[in-house]
C-alpha cells in the first residue's frame, strides 16, 4: 500500500527560488525527487495567490474578502430597506466583479445581519377594502363600548366598594 507524504512548505519555497531562478521544471523535479505535475501545479498556484504554501481546506475560494465584507455590512446597516437584489448589484458595481444574492445573504447572517425581503401582496378589491374598515370599526365599537359597561358595573357593583364596619 502506498503511502501519500506531502510535499512540505520549505520544498515549495525551494522549488520556487529555483524556478524563479530561471531553472526548469523538469530539471526541478529531478532535483526534488518529486513528478514534473507537481512542480507545474506549485508554480501555477505561486503565479496565481504568490504563496507557495499549501492550501489548508479543500472548500471554495471566497468571492468577497474581508474589506468586501466590512463594506457590506456597512452599507445593510445605513440603508435598512435595501432588498438583498439592490445590496447585491451596489456591491457589484463597487468591487466590480459579480457577487450573487444567495453569497451576500450568507456574509451578512456571519456579521448578524438579515436583509430584507420584498413581500409580494396581491392588492385588495374596492369591496375587500371596504369590508375590512367596517370590520375594524366594528371591533373597536365593541372593545369601547365592553370597557364602558364594565367600568359602569363596576362602579354600581357593592361588592367593589369598601364600606366602613359601623356605619
Amino acid at each position: 500500500m502506498s503511502r501519500r507524504n506531502h510535499f512540505h512548505d520549505e520544498m515549495r519555497w525551494r522549488a520556487v527560488g529555483m524556478l524563479q531562478a530561471g531553472a526548469r521544471q523538469s530539471a526541478v523535479a529531478r532535483e526534488l525527487n518529486v513528478h514534473r505535475s507537481v512542480i507545474h501545479r506549485l508554480w501555477i498556484h505561486y503565479q496565481r495567490d504568490q504563496n507557495a504554501s499549501r492550501r489548508r481546506g479543500s472548500r471554495r475560494r471566497r468571492i468577497t474578502t474581508t474589506a468586501d465584507d466590512r463594506y457590506l455590512s456597512e452599507c445593510a446597516r445605513r440603508r435598512r430597506t435595501l432588498t438583498e437584489r439592490q445590496l447585491a448589484s451596489q456591491l457589484s458595481t463597487a468591487v466590480g466583479r459579480p457577487i450573487f444574492r444567495q453569497t451576500l445573504s450568507r456574509r451578512l447572517h456571519e456579521g448578524g445581519l438579515l436583509t430584507r425581503r420584498p413581500v409580494v401582496c396581491v392588492p385588495l378589491s374596492p369591496a375587500h377594502v371596504k369590508a375590512r374598515l367596517h370590520w375594524a370599526i366594528n371591533i373597536s365599537v365593541r372593545l369601547q363600548s365592553s370597557r364602558a359597561m364594565h367600568s359602569l358595573r363596576k362602579s354600581l357593583d357593592l361588592t367593589y366598594r369598601t364600606i366602613p364596619e359601623g356605619q
